[in-house]
């Protein structure tokens, strides 16, 4: 049981580092072209959505709202984000799956620098941002971004391009010459604004109310009438909302052109008069709706949700391999008598009660202390995807013969030759529910996202249905020995059977690859190290395999094993993802025009033509930019770095090599201010060689 705990810990602790993605294009920009002591000045988050892909405004329906963690110079404080109005998220059917942004979105942000920041300093504003990008499916994003300003000691100049920009935004207003109020009734709002004055109200087109804090049903539809002097919304309060909620708060937004209202309003009971609206400053964090009592016909429907989510789920490819696993186990069992083949089906099941228990109560904890998490937020690690992927390559090799480990064996350090083989049930349910969560079932998305904002014990009764969902088909096999019986008889087709669905978990291995790739993309050699390392771990496989055949002798059994276990640690040593350091050299594209700009700056540019199939360019880089030294060169002189990939071919860096009467690659340049041509290094470089260049 000692791997299923390392998993269950490995998904609550070792949250994403973020990632870069193609699919949003992160970057910071400031209204202003310099900074003034003393005086806040505004900055905004730029996220370039692809078409078809949004992100998430403070209150999303699904998913998890944009987030921004700034590092600033010591006296320096930066506000909240102040969300600009969102729109609607449809999907392709047209159902409504959020709130958020699409196209070209800034969220901006107000930054105090300190009155002593001194004149003629340059400072970098650096922060972290997170958010969740979805088309039909949804994947984690993340990007380092910064921007670098002068400090002057007079007043700046506005940024051209983005001062207009960031003026315009639709911001949400105060509803000035509007009278607001709001009545509950039961599970509806009733939101009204009439006229402060005299003249007619003015038409509020295709208008729809955002819900900061989740008090309003995102799903449901709104209801628009016109009434005496203004207009009239019936809202539909969520089923996870506060019975007690005291206020109605949000965005009354209307399209197009877009705009929005910012409502705080006192909600009444029946028909007494409510509070007018006051305005209110800038937006914080995400308000989640907490505690109180959810109508019972909604939780029978968010269980049902659930149930028919976990059923779906053996479906999916995430589950699929522990499926044929736990198919040999119930054949192995077919001759079993009835109270035998049941106690099975039930310890599996409480395998996955147990873990979908324990992820309950890891996200409750989490969100207690803040953290936005979504379903599946395990694989945003790329170290708890290297293990899982470990696990499977170690299952896969075993099930295609290359080493026995028992097939009730996934404990892995639980008994192989025990009597019963219940701790192999209850840790294949355990397996289950670690491969299952990345998986989208229909029908489980709305579940879990109400699970994760709702009270602690409806949450866990939410997991529970969906972990008897997914155990429900072994259940049924357990307690009706006849349908056990029909399955087909233990013989020589089982070996077959098996290798076959090997190949489920070498698929399953090649999806989580695939997800480490994008996770590591900014690395070069992040992957590289990934596969050399699960080659050794196969490798390790193996000699395993093949020194502890039946018929070996001990000392041979117990050379192999010691052997291979020193293979699989490098191979995990070497695999092992890593963060990346601060000193790390972060690559440009090489382009003659990025070499202009960077000489007009009079910066000291180093240019890395290169391929991947060329080793000795791999080797290069391995050894030079592997050094500390030379990172540490590169960080503290802010060298620019340019790379000129012809992994592919690519007609001008074709073209720059022939300047330089080059036919191949390597081929590297330093470019110094001050020197017309620049020095060309050697093929075969050292971290010594490239110091000596730089000098």
């Amino acid at each position: 049981m000692r791997l299923s705990r390392l998993l269950l810990i490995l998904a609550a602790f070792c949250l994403a580092a973020g990632w870069s993605s193609a699919q949003v294009t992160a970057t910071l920009v400031g209204d202003e072209t310099s900074i003034q002591p003393g005086r806040p000045f505004t900055v905004a988050l730029r996220l370039e959505h692809q078409a078809h892909w949004h992100t998430y405004w403070i209150n999303p329906g699904t998913g998890y709202a944009t987030s921004i963690a700034w590092t600033l110079p010591a006296g320096w404080k930066a506000g909240e984000i102040h969300w600009p109005t969102p729109i609607v998220i449809r999907d392709r059917t047209g159902a409504t799956v959020g709130n958020g942004y699409d196209g070209d979105a800034l969220l901006p942000v107000t930054i105090t620098p300190p009155a002593d920041a001194k004149p003629g300093e340059t400072v970098t504003l650096k922060a972290k941002a997170d958010w969740l990008m979805c088309e039909n499916a949804c994947v984690p994003g993340g990007a380092t971004v910064e921007l670098s300003l002068p400090v002057r000691a007079e007043e700046p100049a506005k940024n051209e391009t983005w001062h207009k920009r960031i003026a315009e935004l639709p911001m949400p207003r105060a509803p000035q010459g509007w009278n607001v109020s709001a009545v509950r009734d039961g599970k509806t709002i009733r939101l009204t604004l009439t006229s402060a004055g005299n003249s007619p109200a003015r038409p509020l087109p295709n208008s729809h109310f955002f819900s900061e804090d989740g008090l309003i049903d995102y799903e449901k539809p709104q209801t628009e009438k016109p009434v005496a002097g203004g207009y009239e919304w019936l809202l539909s309060v969520s089923d996870s909302a506060e019975a007690a909620a005291a206020r109605l708060v949000g965005v009354l937004a209307t399209q197009p052109p877009l705009a929005g209202l910012r409502i705080d309003v006192l909600l009444s009971s029946g028909n007494a008069a409510a509070a007018a609206s006051q305005p209110a400053s800038g937006v914080g964090g995400a308000a989640q709706a907490s505690g109180g009592a959810s109508g019972g016909s909604g939780l029978s429907g968010l269980l049902l949700l659930a149930f028919v989510g976990g059923m779906i789920l053996n479906l999916m490819p995430c589950v699929f391999p522990v499926l044929g696993i736990k198919i040999l186990g119930f054949v192995n069992q077919a001759g079993a008598d009835r109270r035998k083949v049941t106690l099975h089906g039930l310890v599996f099941t409480s395998g996955v009660l147990a873990s979908f228990w324990a992820l309950a109560g890891v996200l409750a904890i989490l969100r207690a202390g803040g953290s936005q998490l979504g379903w599946g937020f395990q694989l945003q690690s790329p170290v708890f995807v290297f293990a899982l992927a470990t696990v499977m390559l170690v299952f896969a090799l075993s099930m295609s013969g290359l080493f026995e480990i028992g097939l009730r064996a996934t404990a892995v350090g639980a008994s192989l030759q025990s009597k019963s083989g219940y701790a192999g049930s209850f840790f294949t349910g355990v397996l289950a529910t670690v491969v299952a969560t990345p998986c989208s079932a229909p029908f489980l998305a709305p579940a879990l996202g109400a699970a994760v904002t709702m009270p602690a014990a409806e949450s866990f009764a939410v997991f529970t249905a969906i972990a008897v969902g997914l155990s429900t088909p072994y259940l049924v096999l357990s307690m009706f020995p006849s349908a056990v019986k029909v399955l087909p008889r233990p013989g020589a087709w089982m070996e077959t059977f098996k290798q076959v669905m090997a190949f489920p978990l070498y698929a399953t291995v090649a999806y989580l690859v695939w997800v480490l790739a994008g996770q590591t993309k900014d690395n070069d050699y992040a992957l590289l190290s990934i596969l050399f390392g699960l080659t050794l771990i196969a490798l390790a496989g193996w000699l395993y395999g093949r020194t502890n055949a039946p018929g070996a002798s001990s000392t041979r059994a117990n050379i192999g094993a010691a052997a291979a276990l020193l293979i699989a640690v490098f191979g995990l040593f070497l695999g092992w993802p890593r963060a990346a350091k601060a000193t790390d050299i972060a690559w440009e594209p090489w382009t003659p025009q990025r070499v202009a700009e960077l000489r007009a700056q009079n910066r000291v540019i180093y240019v890395d033509f290169t391929a991947r199939w060329c080793a000795t360019c791999q080797a290069n880089k391995k050894l030079v930019f592997g050094s500390d030294e030379v990172k540490r060169l590169f960080h503290d002189k802010k060298i620019a770095t340019l790379k000129g990939d012809w992994t592919n071919r690519d007609p001008k860096i074709t073209e720059e090599l022939a300047r330089w009467g080059r036919s191949a690659v390597p081929f590297n340049l330093v470019y110094k201010p001050g020197q017309t041509e620049p020095v060309v290094l050697p093929e075969l470089l050292t971290a010594s060689t490239v110091l000596q260049a730089l000098k």
